[in-house]
């Protein structure tokens, strides 16, 4: 497949692709409150509605990823043709919704639908976003921009933790709230509407984003490519999409694992009251996990420029390499003190590689086919991270071990079995992908 470079269009004014990235990050800090809140809720949830562990690890990943997969990959085609910011404004419009809809659930089967919805939504934001970005900012600077918007997922995991943390403090000692139409809610319901209504004024403001010139497009293929050049050129390329898709949706089971399990693992194993573990993890990640991402975008355009065209790959194999020790230390301890400072660095290094996925794919696939490849992408991440990694947990700590107080050490299981093998796929995968970025 041959591309057009598109080199007599001038890149857009920095000051409008910054703010475009700005926007997109307010956007994915939201999805991912919204994504992430119930993770603080676990306990209440569990005593109101009689659900396992394993129930939760459903809810948690399973109910998020299974719509996720199937209509992202849609949506991506959709969004290698038609306007994305307008893609992404419906999306984040319909995940807000569905957050709050949440809060209207008296049972696991309304509650798994409402997770749906919000898996729904939210497919519809980074397949989009990447796309978008690509098209904002030249190689040499996409690694950062990528780095600037993928750290919008833990500032807002972080957020979802802070103000999750003071919501709960809030609301949770008190008694059932009284809504106008609604009646009565408890306290962890009243939760979820307040962190899912306020996306709606995010959802307008996305349409204050400028749709830039779509850039590196394939010749001939200005309506759109059809489906079977879409499998003619995955399939020549097959071995770097295994290595990428396998390698990085497997170094993100840990950060997963953290969003999901590790508030669990502080209140039940360590015991610290729940506002305090919000608040405590939350301030880590806001600060940490930003930085960790931006570092490793930051990495791969350090390595680009010193001519290492297979540097995203690099940057993920140094990922693994620094994560696997902290990912059996950092649950395993029941020591309070010593779990809480091992959380810092095991949150930095599980965030490295966070921006380097998206820009690997950015830098090797052709426009028309970049927020398709991305959804696919996005598709296998959530089947491992959102629908194996969460429920491998609670379905280790529930039938394995059958200790509700062993959540910590089946943590720590899952992340150690993923991270060699994510290691190996990218080692595997990195001539395929210096081919991929050689060919023209």
């Amino acid at each position: 497949m041959q591309t057009t470079r598109d080199t007599d269009q001038p890149w857009p004014h920095a000051g409008v692709a910054w703010y475009a990235v700005t926007i997109l990050v307010v956007a994915f800090i939201f999805s991912f409150i919204d994504r992430i809140i119930i993770a603080l809720l676990v306990e209440p949830i569990k005593a109101d509605l009689g659900i396992s562990d394993f129930g939760i690890g459903m809810l948690q990943g399973l109910a998020f990823a299974v719509f996720y997969a199937l209509v992202g990959i849609p949506i991506g085609r959709w969004a290698d043709r038609y306007s994305r910011r307008r893609i992404i404004g419906i999306g984040i419009f319909l995940w807000s919704l569905m957050t709050a809809a949440c809060g209207l659930a008296n049972n696991f089967l309304q509650l798994f639908l409402a997770r749906v919805g919000v898996g729904v939504g939210e497919a519809a934001l980074s397949p989009a976003a990447y796309s978008m970005i690509a098209d904002f900012f030249p190689r040499e600077r996409l690694g950062r921009a990528l780095g600037v918007y993928q750290a919008g997922a833990f500032i807002g995991a972080g957020l979802s933790f802070l103000v999750g943390g003071l919501v709960i403090q809030f609301v949770m000692g008190g008694d059932d709230l009284a809504l106008p139409l609604i009646g009565a809610v408890r306290p962890w319901q009243m939760v979820f509407i307040a962190v899912g209504l306020p996306g709606i004024l995010v959802a307008l403001l996305m349409f204050t984003v400028h749709e830039p010139a779509r850039r590196g497009t394939l010749a001939g293929h200005d309506g759109g490519v059809p489906l079977a050049a879409v499998f003619r050129y995955v399939g020549q390329h097959r071995r770097l999409f295994i290595a990428h898709f396998c390698g990085f949706a497997l170094l993100a089971v840990p950060i997963t694992t953290i969003l999901t399990w590790v508030p669990t693992y502080f209140t039940r194993v360590l015991g610290y009251p729940l506002p305090q573990t919000a608040l405590m993890l939350g301030a880590i990640l806001i600060v940490l996990s930003p930085a960790g991402v931006y570092t490793g975008g930051w990495l791969v355009d350090v390595l680009q420029r010193r001519g290492y065209t297979d540097a995203t790959f690099r940057v993920g194999i140094i990922a693994g390499i620094l994560l696997l020790p902290l990912s059996f230390l950092a649950t395993s301890s029941t020591n309070p003190t010593a779990a809480l400072v091992l959380f810092g660095p095991f949150a930095f290094v599980a965030s490295l590689s966070m921006a380097v996925a998206p820009a690997a794919l950015q830098l090797v696939v052709p426009n028309q086919l970049r927020a398709q490849i991305s959804a696919t992408w996005m598709l296998v991440l959530n089947i491992v991270t959102a629908g194996i990694g969460p429920t491998a947990v609670g379905f280790i700590s529930s039938y394995l071990i059958v200790d509700d107080m062993a959540v910590g050490a089946s943590i720590a299981l899952v992340n150690c079995v993923s991270v060699p093998l994510a290691i190996l796929a990218l080692w595997r995968g990195l001539k395929y992908l210096r081919i991929a970025v050689a060919a023209p």
